[in-house]
């Protein structure tokens, strides 16, 4: 289990990472934590305790300031599950390193991965493939062009183009706040999307890939913030215990069947491998837009995904059973594949 990580969501990955290793069968896995520090620095310890409480165990503990022996480590692995969130983590970068060192991996792949954390591509490739997106305007320097940006009406939201748990998110109800908001996701990533606002429900759907490379679509879940955040942001989903999530959301039988497709669609449209969230908006209340993709999202109990795939009758147990088993299974499809080339 591979967690914490250089991006602003480490502590994010750290209750992941402890919701992952408090589910998984000891009789069927015996588990390394390797916990890679905010400043990159990676450690492994017998004591995965130890590793998640942040403590260096003396010298229980081995330290990689480069990833060398690191990677020496994971090669001894049957498989590597990578419990990192945001940057240098769900963008493709360890998934690079693992594909180059022939390390078996659950999850997405570097393209999936990459694209899935940048917000103007995931648009533009869903868009491409006919899936419906709300409108943006993307900035790639301070300057703000008003007149395009005016175009999609207030409100609108501003967002790092790579970042996740909303972090660097403003809603912007007056154009005077514009710039203050533009500057803060600024301070999270070079890249700011401006995005209209689409006023509806929002609901949230989980895809998962089998062994045998089945695509199942998890039923709908509804989001619900208490009275005080104008959107579902930072606090709202990691603070707020007032935070309702409705599954399955109480929708018409056609509307969720949509949606499922729609999911499976994103799925597919985006190459990905094992597993994604995807969160749409439902404008005024009927008509599905996606929002974003999330190609490794939350992982601990009280997350939007395992909670899905609860409600479908699959506990975290068996959750992390079929994620681990498809990463095998596709580890050796392209061992197979190897060998013919090589005949």
């Amino acid at each position: 289990i591979v967690f914490g990580g250089r991006s602003g969501e480490h502590e994010v990955s750290v209750h992941s990472a402890e919701s992952v290793l408090a589910n998984l069968n000891p009789d069927r896995y015996e588990v390394v934590p390797v916990r890679i520090t905010p400043t990159g620095i990676w450690r492994v310890s017998a004591d995965g305790d130890e590793l998640l409480d942040g403590v260096s165990a003396g010298d229980q503990v081995a330290l990689w300031r480069s990833m060398a022996g690191a990677v020496a480590l994971l090669r001894t692995m049957d498989v590597v599950f990578p419990v990192l969130h945001g940057a240098y983590g769900e963008d493709g970068t360890i998934q690079s390193l693992l594909e180059i060192a022939g390390i078996p991996y659950v999850g997405n792949g570097v393209i999936a991965s990459a694209v899935g954390m940048d917000k103007e591509f995931t648009k533009k490739i869903l868009a491409a493939d006919g899936l419906p997106v709300a409108s943006s305007v993307v900035l790639h320097s301070s300057a703000i062009p008003m007149a395009e940006v005016m175009g999609l009406g207030l409100p609108v939201f501003v967002k790092p183009a790579r970042s996740g748990s909303s972090i660097g998110v403003s809603k912007v109800e007056d154009w005077d706040a514009l710039p203050a908001a533009v500057a803060k996701a600024a301070e999270v990533d070079s890249k700011v999307l401006i995005e209209e606002a689409v006023l509806g429900r929002e609901v949230d759907l989980g895809v998962l890939e089998y062994p045998d490379g089945r695509l199942a679509a998890g039923p709908p879940l509804e989001i619900r913030v208490a009275d005080g955040h104008t959107f579902f942001d930072y606090d709202a989903k990691y603070e707020d215990t007032a935070t309702i999530f409705d599954i399955p959301a109480k929708l018409p039988a056609d509307l969720t069947a949509r949606l499922q497709d729609y999911a499976v669609r994103v799925f597919e449209s985006l190459g990905c491998a094992g597993l994604l969230r995807i969160d749409f908006f439902l404008r005024d209340g009927v008509h599905p837009v996606i929002n974003e993709v999330n190609t490794f999202p939350g992982f601990t109990s009280a997350s939007q995904y395992p909670q899905i795939w609860r409600a479908a009758g699959l506990s975290f147990e068996a959750l992390l059973d079929v994620l681990i088993s498809t990463a095998r299974a596709k580890a050796a499809v392209r061992v197979d594949q190897t060998n013919a080339i090589g005949r």
